[in-house]
């Protein structure tokens, strides 16, 4: 036989021993490795069989055994194990090669009891478990007694099945949002959600959970809440979703539904939230609000209040509906958007009788009944990088509560001048009055009308409506001259046009005043001129050194100055006119008066003017100053101011004004005083009640004085602040963290507390008989009774009517998871108390929440 031949049957026979012997086995494999080649072939190739493991897995323990035969790996004490992007760190782990699982326990004690939990990482997210499996090639687990935390809140289930990356289902489960449990500071929660099965989907930027029947429990006593489902979302972004309302009952318009809604985002910069609040007798409230962002750019909020109040019952006398409205409107530009262009707007418009007939509740809280005005504006502002000059465009409109009218000023604009200097300095350092000359000058345009309500945007409006145009140009220079004196110069000059004059005249067939509104364009110009001179003097006593005092200073700034402006009252100027009035006596008035530009001065004015400031120190011996001296200011500023004409005819003295400022005990006490004085005698007819100036000079009666005085106090200004941890070794732990105590096991904290009170008195009687006074006494303020626990509240006292005005009471308890406020205005056209008692956690503040309100119809008897 050819050798060749031979040497080829002998390599045939020797595979097909080798492959029998394969089989033999595992013939499984044999049908895996196949000859895809004879023995001709120049290449032999076999394809190898698919891993079980798709990536490498590493591990590590303090005791590593392999069993080859079962195909066992075994790690005992500090195990771990990382497999692509999940980590397991426990105290023994076993992984089965062959079925490709891998089972992890926590630490057990001796009696097989697990005293440490295993540690699971998986992309990022961390979980806690007593015992947990896994299978590396579906990815699939198990895990028993798992901890995973979500948002703010954390769930603990018997058992947990993991689908895939994005479904796990949870068995026996429990949802709370306890912080002092979530790390691991107690035991267990306070609260807590108990579910049958809670499914939980993830997605690439959120999840959600959703629950199926849920039970609460408080201190795991289980309360009649049940929950028949619930979706809670886990999202790093906005989420559409309903809010819970609130409920209660209100005297005047029922029982009530408050805050019923539903918060819809509107792309990456828009969100939208729709309220409505709900009355059994037939009132309505809807409240939509949207919020708008664009970083570096703007941020507002555009929100109504569009209600119906119905009081009473239908077809009897004390039924009433009244409609309400409320629309606001904030803006607010980034100033690093457009340094050169900036808008703004604070737009707040209502009813007239909104505050008073809304059924919003908030507003009585927050004391917003109360209000008697309200403003709106919205200012848009240009600056140039090169020109000097700044220009801004406003819009306003004011409420009056009180009187019903409404001003609208639309639209404004002001041109403001950069103050310039009107000729350049020879040397680089301004001296003398020639270049130290400034020009202040703008423009001023408005366009204004006062309506009542419901004559917005009418022809009326239009008709009523006033445009009016003023420019001032202001000059000024000052120089210094031997050495201690400043001399000063001004001059202003005021320009003004109107489209509306006035013209008055008595009807006698009426027997009415009349003032007749002119459409006709008409303008004046004034200017005024001053010249003043000021310098500083200092006067000081030293005392003892043995005495407390050790020094008094007082610093005197005196002023005196000149200032002229001729009369615009004469027939010359055109400015005044005269009528015959219901007593046919000869009265001068202006046309520009009620006007929007102001009225020309009457009257020619040389007038001496004087100003004397005072500013008094005192220097005292102090121990807790390093320098042993304290300065103790009496007077921050005392200012007294007059002038005396010489061109006036009668009365040449003005009231003198005094003007002082103070604050005392390490500018804690403020005092804020004014007094005016009338240099002539005032003489009052038999049962007349306003009295005649006279000319007899020198009896200085005092016509008006207001004191303003604050002081906040709190408990830092009555002893030092105590550091417990020093004074005591014992401190509590979990919710007494705050609490340190003694040998006696007495409980010491912080009582921190704060009262500001103010007080303001106003005396006023100009050429009255009988003067006006107002006293009040105000309190503000709030005390911790204990850490957990606050009590605030405020509350004016009107000494002259003896009675108590606006007075709020509130205290709010801080629960661990839970917060509880109480507030409660006892008396007042308003009666009212609110409750709420609900969850911290945002997730759950509006799902578990009490809100109950009670309130006081306005005006009824108490």
């Amino acid at each position: 036989m050819d050798k060749t031949v031979f040497k080829n049957i002998l390599q045939i026979l020797i595979i097909l021993i080798f492959n029998s012997f394969l089989a033999q086995k595992n013939p499984e494999k044999l049908k895996e490795a196949t000859i895809i080649n004879d023995t001709i072939s120049k290449k032999d190739t076999i394809a190898v069989p698919k891993e079980s493991l798709q990536d490498i897995l590493y591990t590590k323990a303090d005791d590593k055994r392999r069993d080859v035969q079962k195909k066992m790996i075994y790690l005992n004490k500090n195990a771990q194990v990382k497999y692509q992007d999940m980590q397991i760190d426990a105290d023994y782990i076993s992984i089965d090669e062959e079925k490709s699982l891998i089972f992890a326990r926590g630490k057990q004690d001796s009696l097989g009891n697990i005293v440490e939990l295993a540690q699971v990482n998986q992309g990022g997210k961390k979980y806690e478990v007593k015992s947990f499996n896994y299978n590396t090639k579906t990815r699939e687990a198990i895990a028993y007694d798992a901890r995973t935390e979500e948002s703010e809140g954390l769930i603990v289930a018997d058992k947990t099945k993991k689908y895939n990356d994005s479904v796990f289902v949870m068995r026996h489960a429990e949802f709370t949002t306890d912080s002092y449990y979530i790390e691991k500071k107690d035991t267990r929660p306070d609260y807590h959600l108990l579910a049958s099965y809670i499914k939980m989907q993830k997605g690439k930027n959120s999840s959600s959970l959703i629950v199926g029947p849920s039970q609460m429990y408080i201190e795991d006593v289980p309360t009649p809440l049940v929950l028949p489902f619930a979706i809670l979302p886990f999202s790093s972004k906005r989420s559409a979703g309903i809010l819970i309302p609130s409920f209660g009952e209100r005297q005047d318009v029922g029982f009530f539904l408050n805050g019923i809604g539903y918060y819809q985002p509107i792309g990456e910069h828009f969100d939208l939230k729709v309220l409505a609040d709900i009355y059994t007798k037939g009132s309505w409230n809807l409240r939509p609000e949207m919020n708008y962002l664009k970083k570096y750019r703007y941020t507002g909020n555009f929100s109504a209040d569009i209600g119906s109040t119905v009081r009473g019952i239908k077809g009897l006398d004390n039924y009433s509906k009244t409609g309400t409205y409320r629309i606001a409107w904030r803006h607010t530009q980034d100033a690093k958007a457009n340094p050169f262009l900036t808008f703004s707007a604070s737009v707040d418009m209502t009813s007239q009788t909104f505050y008073n007939n809304t059924v919003n509740n908030n507003y009585i809280m927050d004391q917003s009944v109360l209000r008697t005005q309200q403003n709106s504006t919205l200012t848009l502002t240009k600056r140039f990088l090169k020109l000097p000059a700044t220009i801004t465009g406003t819009a306003s409109y004011s409420q009056n509560f009180a009187t019903g009218l409404s001003d609208l000023r639309l639209p404004q604009m002001n041109v403001a001048i950069n103050q310039f200097y009107l000729f350049k300095s020879k040397t680089g350092v301004r001296t003398g009055l020639l270049e130290n000359i400034t020009v202040n000058t703008g423009l001023n345009l408005s366009n204004f009308v006062s309506m009542e309500e419901g004559g917005l945007f009418t022809n009326e409006m239009w008709d009523k409506m006033q445009t009016g145009l003023k420019n001032n140009i202001a000059l000024g220079t000052n120089t210094t001259f031997a050495k201690y004196f400043t001399f000063s110069l001004g001059a202003t000059i005021d320009n003004a046009l109107t489209t509306k004059t006035l013209t008055k005249f008595y009807d006698p067939i009426q027997n009415v005043e009349v003032d007749q509104i002119n459409k006709k364009i008409a303008g004046y110009s004034i200017f005024s001129t001053t010249a003043s001179v000021q310098t500083q003097l200092y006067g000081q006593a030293n005392f003892k050194k043995g005495s407390a005092i050790q020094a008094i200073r007082h610093m005197m700034t005196p002023s005196i100055g000149f200032t002229y402006s001729p009369d615009f009252g004469g027939e010359q100027f055109g400015y005044f006119r005269n009528y015959y009035n219901a007593n046919g006596a000869l009265t001068p008035y202006s046309i520009f008066d009620k006007g929007i530009v102001g009225s020309p001065t009457t009257g020619m004015v040389g007038a001496l003017n004087y100003n004397i400031g005072n500013n008094v120190e005192m220097k005292v011996r102090s121990k807790s100053d390093s320098t042993g001296v304290k300065k103790m200011k009496i007077f921050e500023s005392l200012n007294i101011s007059g002038n005396y004409n010489f061109a006036a005819k009668t009365h040449p003295w003005s009231i003198i004004s005094v003007n002082g400022q103070s604050s005392f005990f390490d500018n804690k006490l403020s005092v804020n005083t004014s007094l005016t004085i009338d240099p002539y005698k005032i003489l009052f007819a038999p049962g007349e009640d306003t009295g005649i100036r006279t000319e007899d000079f020198g009896h200085f009666s005092v016509q008006g004085f207001n004191v303003q005085v604050s002081y906040p106090l709190s408990n830092e200004l009555f002893g030092e602040k105590k550091d417990y941890s020093k004074i005591y070794s014992q401190k509590g732990e979990i919710r007494n963290e705050n609490y340190f105590f003694d040998d006696d096991n007495y409980a010491h904290f912080e009582q921190a507390w704060t009262l500001n009170v103010n007080a303001n008195y106003q005396y006023s009687r100009s050429l009255s008989r009988t003067a006006t006074k107002m006293a009040s006494i105000g309190l503000d303020g709030s005390i911790k009774l204990t850490p957990y626990w606050n009590i605030n509240g405020s509350t004016h006292y009107d000494m002259v009517t003896k009675e108590l005005a606006y007075t709020r009471i509130g205290f709010s308890r801080d629960q661990r998871s839970f917060t509880i406020n109480f507030n409660w205005v006892p008396f007042g056209q308003y009666k009212v108390y609110d409750f709420f008692i609900g969850i911290k956690a945002n997730i759950l503040s509006d799902a578990l929440k009490y809100k109950d309100r009670s309130f006081t119809q306005p005006n009824a008897p108490f």
